[in-house]
């Protein structure tokens, strides 16, 4: 039931005063329902920190506010990829605002190396087993009976219904395989810090005003094992405290300094590791429109984009000029030629640079059949590809950025996922009409 929450009040330090409905409480936080934020809710931190389904449980002095920050930036992570999450924004040190969410008591669990609780269920697998592809696992919410891993059977033919979606094997499905997208992402850009994900858990929610299923909860040092360089002697992550013999305060401190690390760098996974650029070569401005679609598609990989006019036939040297011009400055580039009729700019480009290059000409319905051969059939010595459409281009671009960019390979794997869903939605919908 919703009673009118008293003292301690939520910490809203630098916001203004927000009203509120305490909604529920947990070990290591609070759910307020915002009564002037209509289907929105304040998610409070605690200080306290526990282990084996809180049989250990001790305060921990400034927890909130770590994992707070943690959460934070790793939600905000997901979301600039294109995850659905339920994160609105940071509220202040020690809690966020997110939306309001009916919770799926289950416990998705993905795991890339062996160890913990599935070695004591798979007796004979050794620890450090790499699981590739990664192994996923469920666990029913269930305090009173350690929470029972459970099969797919169990969960569907449990039926859930929650907040007006019923829990069938579309929504499963759905949880599956953004679970897999979200451990993928997060161990991508963990890997930038020299930092192996070994596992984690996450949960789902579903939306009540959009009835959609989102990531949902907290992602905190609660939630995974993180093991420096992959050595699990080095871990950061809350199994320091589950593996304390005696809680003592030098052990709390040195528990403390492992969360205060992680949220530290954390904040490191959301900055570029390398800054590219795409530059469009147009051998004219009646390609403008095309080269404005690959300027756009480029955006939503946050890559900065380029426009320039050149011909290699009509003056070469000009454009040999320019080519030299983005590769003196030492910024990764990415060369797009955007040329109809016969295509000599891709060629002289790829000809004349280390630097890849795309052909992406724009095919004219009169002579385009005959015009694509100038940029498929290509001297030997030259690599250059073709992609006609001009979004792929810049997906192709991207795809290059992303081996050295986190940030651009979790964009295109959130799109991956969000295109998958889409399908399976729509099969659904589909089934259901014509049933």
């Amino acid at each position: 039931p919703k009673t009118p929450h008293s003292s301690p009040m939520p910490d809203s330090s630098n916001s203004l005063i927000l009203k509120f409905l305490k909604l529920n409480e947990g070990k290591t936080k609070q759910i307020f329902e915002l009564v002037d934020e209509p289907g929105h809710v304040l998610v409070q931190s605690k200080d306290q920190i526990t282990a084996g389904n809180a049989v250990r449980k001790d305060q921990m002095e400034g927890k909130a506010a770590i994992a707070n920050r943690t959460t934070s930036c790793v939600f905000k992570l997901l979301q600039e990829a294109g995850i659905k999450t339920a994160f609105v924004r940071q509220q202040s040190e020690t809690a966020f605002v997110a939306a309001h969410c009916e919770m799926i008591p289950i416990e998705w669990v993905c795991r890339r190396v062996a160890t913990g609780s599935f070695l004591k269920r798979n007796p004979g697998v050794k620890e450090g087993y790499r699981f590739s592809p990664l192994k996923m696992e469920m666990f029913f919410k269930d305090d009173a009976n350690n929470d029972p891993q459970w099969s797919e059977e169990q969960l569907l033919e449990t039926k859930f219904s929650l907040a007006g979606l019923n829990i069938g094997r579309c929504e499963v499905d759905i949880m599956n395989r953004s679970t897999v997208a979200i451990f993928e992402v997060l161990e991508r850009a963990w890997a930038t810090q020299n930092c192996t994900l070994v596992d984690m858990k996450i949960e789902f929610g579903v939306n009540v005003h959009t009835k959609e299923i989102v990531l949902a909860d907290v992602i905190d040092n609660d939630s995974w094992r993180l093991w420096p360089a992959g050595d699990r002697s080095q871990q950061k992550d809350k199994q320091v405290y589950r593996d304390l013999k005696e809680v003592t305060t030098e052990a709390m401190q040195m528990v403390k300094k492992n969360f205060e690390w992680v949220s530290e760098r954390v904040k490191l996974l959301l900055e570029p590791k390398a800054c590219g650029r795409v530059v469009v070569l147009m051998g004219s401005t009646s390609d403008l429109a095309h080269c404005e679609k690959i300027r756009k598609a480029c955006g939503s990989y946050g890559i900065h984009c380029v426009l320039r006019v050149t011909s290699a036939h009509k003056g070469p040297d000009e454009t040999l000029r320019i080519k030299a011009e983005y590769e003196g400055d030492g910024v990764p580039t990415v060369f797009v030629a955007v040329a109809g009729r016969s295509n000599g700019l891709g060629p002289v480009m790829s000809g004349n640079t280390a630097y890849p290059v795309i052909n992406c000409p724009p095919i004219t319905p009169d002579w385009g059949a005959q015009d694509i051969w100038s940029s498929l059939r290509m001297p030997s010595g030259l690599g250059c590809s073709t992609v006609l459409s001009p979004d792929a281009a810049a997906q192709f671009a991207a795809q290059i950025f992303g081996l050295s960019d986190h940030l651009v390979w979790s964009k295109l794997r959130a799109s991956m996922l969000n295109t998958w869903v889409s399908l399976k939605q729509a099969d659904k919908k589909l089934q259901a009409c014509s049933l």
